[in-house]
């Protein structure tokens, strides 16, 4: 249980300590849910997933809401959601989602990491299939609740695994049953802490400590640009 939030937990938290970044990641996330549903969180169920994880991350309300208005102008920036796939050093599968202004721009930067790192942009479809692509809502536990219940429930609405993390309760789901996961919880009256999606390999690769720290310099170059949301790979 919780594979996806131990995946990398520890090094992938450490690198985004900076809430400037986590911030320029959830304006991004909120531009791009205003641009494709509007600016009404109760109609725009990506709109509202956006504004959980802004609260997870503590930013400030006057931030999301300055950004959900600018989304809404003819000022903001058109972004568009890529994905990119290579191999790091030693044959490690790397995914990269970004949210760019400028494809070119990004494109370049990523595949001069690769290159820098000894590894190697690739073409799509060219490691995605070494991945899941799954949906996940971390939810704040009641004082009463019935885990062995909500498991049960959360089945019929596209659920496949329950856990916990530090308190919350963690619900992994199939990527497309996102919307239905997510009006089910609001349904049951469970406060949503935080959503989004992982990339969860579906085999890893084992690396020396010496290998671990050439695919390791790859990462932390692709989690420092701002063009960046995640990185995922099969790293064990």
């Amino acid at each position: 249980m919780g594979r996806a939030f131990e995946y990398r937990k520890a090094t992938k938290m450490k690198r985004w300590a900076s809430m400037a970044k986590a911030f320029t990641r959830i304006g991004k996330q909120i531009a791009i849910s205003v641009k494709e549903g509007g600016p009404d969180p109760e109609s725009n169920p990506k709109l509202r997933a956006a504004i959980q994880n802004a609260k997870a991350a503590n930013m400030p309300k006057e931030n999301v809401e300055r950004a959900i208005k600018k989304a809404s102008s003819k000022e903001q920036e058109e972004y568009k959601e890529l994905i990119y796939e290579g191999y790091a050093p030693h044959g490690i599968a790397v995914l990269v989602e970004c949210a760019t202004d400028n494809p070119t721009r990004t494109v370049a930067n990523v595949r001069s990491y690769f290159n820098k790192c000894n590894g190697s942009l690739g073409t799509s479809g060219s490691v995605d299939y070494l991945f899941e692509h799954k949906c996940f809502f971390k939810v704040v536990r009641p004082e009463v609740l019935d885990l062995e219940e909500l498991e049960f429930e959360m089945i019929d609405h596209g659920g496949e695994e329950l856990g916990e993390d530090e308190g919350l309760i963690v619900i992994y789901g199939a990527f497309e049953s996102f919307g239905s996961l997510q009006t089910f919880l609001e349904e049951k009256g469970l406060e949503v802490d935080s959503s989004g999606f992982e990339r969860i390999p579906t085999m890893t690769k084992e690396l020396t400590e010496e290998q671990i720290a050439d695919v390791e310099k790859l990462l932390e170059r692709m989690e420092e640009d701002d063009d960046v949301n995640q990185v995922f790979t099969n790293l064990a």
